[in-house]
């Protein structure tokens, strides 16, 4: 009896270290840490965040993913359907498509493509194709997926007009649609910290200056001036310099939100014991800004940023979309989706809508995780 008495101490007593240490790691831990504690906890951001990290992952690698160029064209498939990738016959395992029989519908004197199982395309994975640079440094021929024999097409999206495939289209559209996102919002972010903190930090003059122009920004309606600013551009520029034209376009419209952010921050930090400790121990008005009140909300910027970029993305997207964003040779969700203008068009291949969901997808995951972010900035609370 009395040794299981002596158990139940120990256990007791085990469980009570086992808090205590846990409260005192929570004591000692660095905000970051905590941040992460408390992020991991949020399913959809976690979520939200695995999605994200892959698409830009392929945004990086979209070579290697890709099984054709974006230009590649081809007269026989064009508006070809998608072809079911087919993993197992009676062989055993042997991925292939199955390949298309062309006939002319009597009524309606078009092309229609037809299953033909005696036509089979075998596919391959880490198989050669068209060579390309990882990176832009090192070269291969090697790919994630592709018909055995390069000479060989498969459109596991379907084809557009021309014969391109949507797939590998859609693969090269991503590192387009969220690098914009990325270099609008980090242009945004410098914007919105420096005039944001200018205004917050210094006030009167400065501040109402800094904030009537955020509210006439705010204040002119956002379609139009994208149209007016989009429609400046030189028609005889080349798709990179409209590439980054837009971006810098996207990045001045969008900084406004984010100044009002550290602006409210700074107004609120300008009082605290360590500023004015900062400002008894000779550190200049610039140190104080940036090396002692922005890092107490970093956490805040963050989630700022990750909620900031979907819009950047659909504002690239809808721009595109209506001819006035990036335009061809680029490639981009925006610049695909402009194939699905015309309602004819999308009724006999209506696999031209999947850039939408890749945008939907997209949009989402970053949202999720944003509203994670969020939720974890005050790991306190």
């Amino acid at each position: 009896m009395k040794q299981k008495i002596s158990e139940i101490e120990v256990n007791a007593t085990d469980t009570t270290r086992s808090k205590g240490d846990d409260k005192a790691r929570v004591y000692v831990a660095s905000q970051w840490l905590l941040m992460w504690w408390r992020f991991r906890k949020h399913k959809l951001a976690m979520i939200g965040g695995i999605i994200t990290l892959l698409m830009y992952f392929i945004a990086i690698f979209v070579e290697f993913f890709a099984p054709f160029p974006p230009d590649l064209t081809n007269t026989q498939g064009t508006y070809a359907p998608p072809q079911a990738l087919v993993l197992f016959d009676e062989h055993g395992f042997n991925p292939h498509v199955l390949g298309y029989t062309v006939e002319i519908d009597p009524v309606a004197l078009r092309r229609t493509f037809v299953v033909d199982p005696e036509v089979t395309v075998p596919v391959r994975l880490f198989t050669k194709g068209y060579s390309y640079r990882i990176l832009g440094i090192f070269e291969s021929d090697i790919h994630l997926i592709g018909p055995e024999n390069p000479e060989d097409f498969m459109y596991l999206f379907g084809a557009d007009r021309l014969g391109r495939d949507v797939f590998s289209r859609l693969l090269h559209g991503t590192r387009i649609s969220l690098s914009i996102g990325l270099v609008g919002v980090a242009i945004s972010l410098i914007l919105g910290i420096i005039l944001g903190g200018i205004s917050g930090y210094y006030g009167g003059v400065i501040d109402n200056v800094i904030q009537r122009l955020t509210e006439f920004i705010r204040s002119i309606p956002t379609i139009p001036l994208w149209l007016g600013l989009v429609a400046a551009l030189p028609t005889e520029w080349g798709p990179l310099q409209i590439y980054f034209a837009i971006t810098i376009i996207l990045s001045f419209i969008g900084w406004t939100g984010l100044a009002r952010v550290v602006r409210g921050r700074f107004l609120t930090l300008r009082e605290e014991d360590f500023v004015m400790a900062a400002r008894l121990d000779g550190a200049s008005q610039k140190k104080i800004m940036f090396q002692h009140m922005l890092p107490a909300f970093y956490s805040h910027i963050i989630a700022s940023v990750s909620l900031a970029i979907p819009g950047m993305i659909l504002a690239e997207t809808s721009l595109s979309f209506l001819g006035l964003g990036l335009r061809p040779p680029i490639v981009s969700w925006g610049v695909l989706l402009q194939e699905a203008q015309n309602i004819r068009v999308v009724a006999t291949a209506p696999w031209l809508m999947i850039p939408a969901l890749a945008v939907v997808i997209a949009v989402l995951s970053l949202n999720f995780l944003g509203d994670g972010l969020r939720d974890a900035a005050d790991p306190y609370a």
